[in-house]
Parts: C-alpha cells; sequence; structure tokens
C-alpha cells in the first residue's frame, strides 16, 4: 500500500470514529476504535502465519454458517490443535482462537448476532492473559464493553458495538491492508485524536516531525556524529513513553533488528495500554520490548532500582517527552536519590530537571540523551540554576536546540531539545536557533523535511551558521552565568542596510527640484485664472 492509501485509509478511519462516536467523548471512543484495529492486525498476522504452517490443509472458504477457515481447521483437526498453536507461539509469539479473530467478531457485528459482546469480552481476557508467552494483563482494561455509554441495557450496548466494528470492517475492506498500513492507520488516528484531546494530547502524543528530529539524533554515533549512523543500538529508553511513537520512531530508522532491546514507562494507564498495543501492532514481538506501568519520578520500577552497578541497567539512547513544567511533591530523602543526589532536586513547580536527571542515570557512558523540555530550563534561577550549572560544569549539556512555537496539540509554547551525552569531546556548547524555520498551518505550525535536515545536519557536523546556529565555549557561558538562553548566543535581528548618505542626499535634491518644477507650472495656471498662487515655485539661484 502506497503513502497516499495509508493516509486515505487513517482518513476513512477517523471519519468512521467521528461519525458513530455519538454522545461518547474522543478520547473515550479512541480506546474502542485502537483496540479494534488491534485485533484486526493481530487477527491478519495470525491467519496469514496459519496459512502458511498448515499449508495445503489450511481451508480456503469459509464455513456457510460463517465459522472462519481456521475455525474450521480446528473443528476437523481436534487432536492436531495443541502442537499447532505451540508452533504458533514459536513462530509468531502470540496465539488467537478462532472464534476470537477478527473475521468472526466482523462476521457477528454483521449479523446482529446477541453473542457479541460476550464474545469481544472472551477474547480480550483471552489475548490479555494466554495469548502471549509473557501475559499483557490489563491490556484492554480501558476499554469498558459495559459502558452506558454503549447503551442503558445489554442488547443496546450489543447492537451499538455491531454498529460500530460492522462499519470498521467495512471502512478497512475498502483497503488492501498489509500490517504496515494497519501500523500507520493506528498512528494517524492517534494523532487525529490527540488534535482534538487538547492538554490531554500531551500525556499520549509527540508530534511526528518532533519525534524524527530526537530519532535521528541518538541513531548518530553518540562520540562522533559526522561518521554516520550508527549500525546498531543495543538499548533505548523512553521513559515517559505515551503512546510509544517515538521508541518506534527510533526503530523504524534502525530497522527491525537494530536494536537489542526497547524499553518503556508510562504512568497512565489508558497510554501504557495503548503503548504496548502500538508496539505489537507496528510487528515488536512480546520479548523485544518492555513497557511499564508506574511513576517515574518516584523511580517505583524495580528493574531499575538496582544498587549492583555492575547490574544497573543503562541504556545507549535515552529519548523523552515528559510533560512539562509538571508539578510534583518530591520525597524529604530525595536529596539521597542516586538519580539526584550530585545535581540536586528539581523545585515543586516543575519537575523538568527531575525527568532530565533521571533519564540521564540510566545513561550508559557512552550514550546519548534526547529530551524535550520548555524554554524555562534554559534560564530559570534557584534549584534548577544549580542543576543547570553542574550539567554544564560536568560538561554533559552538547547541544541546545529552540524550536518554533505551536507545534504541540497540547501546547502553544515554544520547546527546545536538550542533547545530553556523560562523555562528550567538544568542550563548547551547540546552540540550534530553529526557532523561525517552520510551515504555518491552520491549528498547528509544522516542520517540514528540509526543516528537520537544517535541524540534524547542523547537529551532526557542529556547523555554525549567522542567525542560526553557534558553538559557544564555556567561559562565555560562565560569562552569563550559565544561563542558556538561546538569544543571549544568538541574535536573530537583522543588520541595518549602510545607508550611502551621498547618494541619498543627491535623490533628496532631485525630489525637491522635482517639487518645485510642479508647483512653478501649477502656478503658471492659476495666474491665468487670476487665483492666488502657491508658495514653493520661485526659481532657484
Amino acid at each position: 500500500m502506497n503513502d497516499k492509501d495509508k493516509q486515505l485509509l487513517g482518513k476513512t478511519l477517523w471519519n468512521i470514529a467521528d461519525r458513530l462516536r455519538g454522545a461518547m467523548n474522543a478520547d473515550d471512543f479512541r480506546d474502542y476504535m485502537l483496540a479494534f484495529l488491534f485485533l484486526r492486525y493481530l487477527s491478519d498476522n495470525y491467519e496469514a502465519a496459519a496459512k502458511k504452517e498448515l499449508g495445503p490443509d489450511f481451508p480456503q472458504l469459509s464455513a456457510d454458517d460463517g465459522r472462519v477457515p481456521l475455525a474450521l481447521w480446528y473443528a476437523n483437526n481436534p487432536g492436531d490443535v495443541v502442537e499447532f498453536e505451540k508452533q504458533m507461539r514459536r513462530k509468531v509469539h502470540y496465539v488467537i482462537k478462532p472464534e476470537h479473530l477478527w473475521a468472526s467478531i466482523a462476521n457477528l457485528a454483521k449479523n446482529q448476532s446477541d453473542d457479541l459482546l460476550e464474545t469481544l469480552r472472551e477474547g480480550f481476557k483471552y489475548i490479555e492473559n494466554e495469548s502471549f508467552q509473557s501475559t499483557f494483563g490489563g491490556l484492554f482494561s480501558e476499554i469498558n464493553l459495559g459502558s452506558e455509554k454503549l447503551g442503558r441495557t445489554h442488547a443496546d450496548k450489543n447492537r451499538k458495538l455491531c454498529e460500530i466494528i460492522k462499519e470498521i470492517a467495512k471502512g478497512l475492506n475498502e483497503f488492501r491492508t498489509d500490517v504496515d498500513a494497519l501500523g500507520d492507520a493506528y498512528e494517524y488516528l492517534i494523532g487525529q485524536f490527540a488534535a482534538g484531546s487538547g492538554k490531554k494530547a500531551g500525556e499520549f502524543y509527540t508530534p511526528q516531525r518532533i519525534s524524527d528530529i530526537l530519532s535521528a539524533i541518538v541513531t548518530l554515533d553518540s562520540q562522533a556524529p559526522d561518521t554516520g549512523p550508527v549500525k546498531h543500538l543495543g538499548s533505548v529508553f523512553d521513559f515517559a513513553c505515551g503512546s510509544g511513537s517515538l521508541l518506534l520512531n527510533v526503530r523504524k530508522r534502525m530497522g527491525p533488528h537494530g536494536i537489542g532491546r526497547i524499553v518503556g514507562q508510562e504512568k497512565n494507564i489508558t497510554t501504557y495500554n495503548l503503548a504496548r498495543m502500538n508496539m505489537l501492532l507496528h510487528g515488536v514481538k512480546d520479548t523485544e520490548f518492555e513497557i511499564y506501568h508506574g511513576d517515574t519520578l518516584l523511580n517505583d520500577w524495580d528493574f531499575l532500582r538496582e544498587t549492583n552497578p555492575a547490574k544497573m541497567p543503562k541504556f545507549d539512547a535515552v529519548v523523552a517527552n515528559p510533560p512539562f513544567s509538571y508539578r510534583w511533591e518530591p520525597k524529604e530523602d530525595m536529596g539521597d536519590d542516586v538519580r539526584f543526589k550530585n545535581y540536586g532536586v528539581a523545585p515543586k513547580s516543575a519537575a523538568d530537571f527531575a525527568f532530565l536527571l533521571h533519564g540521564l542515570h540510566y545513561l550508559k557512558d557512552q550514550g546519548v540523551m534526547a529530551i524535550i523540555l520548555p524554554h524555562g530550563v534554559l534560564f530559570r534561577g534557584g534549584a534548577e540554576e544549580r542543576i543547570r550549572t553542574k550539567l554544564l560544569k560536568d560538561g554533559t549539556i552538547d547541544t541546545v536546540i529552540g524550536l518554533p512555537p505551536n507545534l504541540f496539540y497540547s501546547t502553544g509554547i515554544p520547546v527546545c531539545i536538550l542533547v545530553l551525552k556523560k562523555c562528550k569531546k567538544p568542550e563548547d556548547v551547540l546552540f540550534i536557533n530553529a526557532a523561525e524555520h517552520f510551515e504555518k498551518g491552520k491549528r498547528q505550525n509544522f516542520l517540514n523535511d528540509g526543516h528537520i535536515e537544517k535541524i540534524v545536519s547542523t547537529y551532526q557536523y557542529r556547523r555554525e551558521e549567522d542567525r542560526y546556529a553557534k558553538r559557544v565555549s564555556m567561559e562565555r557561558i560562565a560569562e552569563e552565568g550559565y544561563n542558556l538562553n538561546i538569544s543571549r548566543y544568538i541574535s536573530t535581528a537583522q543588520a541595518e542596510a549602510e545607508i550611502d548618505l551621498k547618494a541619498t542626499h543627491a535623490n533628496l535634491m532631485k525630489i525637491e527640484e522635482a517639487i518645485r518644477a510642479a508647483t512653478r507650472k501649477h502656478n503658471a495656471f492659476l495666474k491665468e485664472l487670476n487665483l492666488p498662487v502657491l508658495p514653493g515655485g520661485e526659481t532657484r539661484d
């Protein structure tokens, strides 16, 4: 499927969602829509693998009673089912019972079956607890099949679900949907729901173009970016991963086998489930990623609290778009926390540096971290100034990139990207001011390919450019009180053109003479009419 068709598929599904959600708000309906798209993906992938595994034994047609081909094979080969499912777990890492496949569910919806709601409930439960080698408990916990927003009675709920699934199936059937197309459609829908969610969008969505910048930066060689991308990335970590789009963008750039471990953490339960679905839907096997539900600031993940330095997890790349200026309540003993004790604790009013220090703590010595933060971290005083100063004196801050305003659905403020390394070679800090390089959209501004390429290549080759990029020595930054406000180092003011006084004077003289000549001519007409003449028409001596 080409890019145009993929976008059309996304728009078709969005129009269905917009039409069918009725009394539901967009956030509620999002969970149903994306869950059904996820089920369609799992089913398509599973049936294709089953067809390959069974070869000529795989039935070609569905039964007259609506049972899908795999259901017929199960019925005709009961003694072989256990071994078949073992093979499927080895090859595709999961199993879906024939009655829970999308085609079976869509057939129930088409026939307005009273069993649809209960079959869905059973199917979701099976996928959560039994389908995969590792359990995905609570994967569908936010999809309330008993919600009164679907209807008051069981029959009303069943009828509404039949209507929704029938329309989604119809929309999908208009396209030849490969697995990549379904993944792209999922991402498109997340973006569309984010556009309608306002401030809530920041909880689960990083605009794709900004994600492109971060993923391009962390996949370049960390110590010598000018040599190009690395061939393999051992691990990547996003401690505020939302729907997982940043992690997936890094994987897309590296290729399906270019990353050893994909690790994420997310506090919001709904978004956490979206991220797990998003990983699987993009072909990341359950053994290739780990997304944890927990509070990053409290560091409540045992996996990360390993005290033995030899066993403590460290990552080659860290990417993050944490909530901006998030208010938090640091505990009294936070000053002794291994993440903060060398730098200090971020203020209650803004956890931005707490997030940054968390990611930095788990970064390998030769790794690279790219994090999106509000501009306030560059210049605010107090505890943040002390943390910023320590980071600069340690030589950890490599690059500061200022982005244009109004790029996010959740806020119109301009943001920046900080690139950090524990062992960086340049002794200066590169500043990139991309704030004026964007295209204006109806609702949000956006970055085109040229804007992104310019930012990434400027970082990669550490190029300086008037009014755009400058390498600043630590001595100069110290003179500025370790203030990283970009405008202190890169002036965007246009230099005024030099004025040629002699030429300007000659031009003014010509204009004055022209005025006098016109006045003399006009006065000649006035004299003929016996009217008073105008001053200024005298002959110059």
